[in-house]
């Protein structure tokens, strides 16, 4: 049986200013950055022997491991950093205000954007200033794999295939994975294993800072699931 960790990071400055951050690289706050230090307390507490950790490209998912990592006494662990690991890319709602955004578009569309499972934001120019996608960690990357909108569902697109081509096949092998990432990237990552329609995923929230240990079966079928921090644990999707 493998262990599979979830981490969404901890609070960043654009969540506390209330801004659609997606792509965008922002910092932690230092609320984030404790709640990464007591995410790595919960897991050393686990006593869990891990073999590899992923994460973004991003600050905020990087730094969140960093900090985890240095108190579970494993900042050594392999790690391996993937773009396919990023946030949803907001498109241009990127660095709007989630409130003057609702007050201009109104409350139902925004809603839309933000909850729906397949309608994606407005497409970002590629010459926007803002656009995050021509920052030099993504240089090496052809223009059409980069996104300029993305939904819920086309998040889960370019997420799947590398959990299923890059991380599956070390959990099957019986390795114990930690992922830091994003409330997105991680809500499409437990669509698939827990089977989630398009419907109830919607309505899945993920905290910020508080691990979500899973336990896998041969097929990689969760057998558990809890937050190891249970003050700030979210409902999570039945085990099917």
């Amino acid at each position: 049986m493998a262990v599979l960790v979830l981490v969404r990071h901890g609070q960043s400055e654009w969540n506390l200013a209330n801004r659609f951050t997606g792509w965008m690289d922002v910092d932690l706050t230092e609320q984030g950055e404790a709640e990464a230090i007591s995410a790595g307390q919960l897991l050393h507490a686990e006593d869990i022997l891990f073999d590899t950790a992923f994460t973004s490209l991003q600050t905020r998912a990087i730094r969140t491991l960093w900090l985890a990592l240095a108190q579970m006494n494993c900042t050594w662990l392999p790690t391996i950093k993937d773009y396919r690991l990023n946030e949803r890319h907001y498109g241009g709602l990127t660095g709007l205000n989630k409130k003057e955004t609702a007050e201009k578009h109104g409350t139902d569309q925004v809603h839309i954007w933000r909850r729906s499972y397949d309608i994606p934001p407005p497409e970002m120019n590629w010459d926007d200033p803002l656009n995050p996608c021509r920052d030099r960690r993504y240089a090496h990357l052809p223009r059409e794999v980069l996104p300029t909108a993305e939904s819920l569902k086309m998040t889960l697109e370019r997420v799947l295939p590398y959990y299923l081509n890059q991380i599956a096949p070390k959990l099957l092998a019986g390795e114990n994975l930690l992922i830091s990432a994003h409330g997105n990237s991680l809500r499409g990552l437990m669509k698939h294993l827990f089977r989630v329609s398009d419907d109830k995923i919607v309505h899945v929230e993920i905290p910020t800072g508080n691990p979500l240990l899973i336990e896998l079966d041969e097929n990689l079928k969760p057998v558990s699931a809890r937050y190891l921090d249970e003050k700030r644990a979210r409902e999570l999707p039945e085990i099917r």
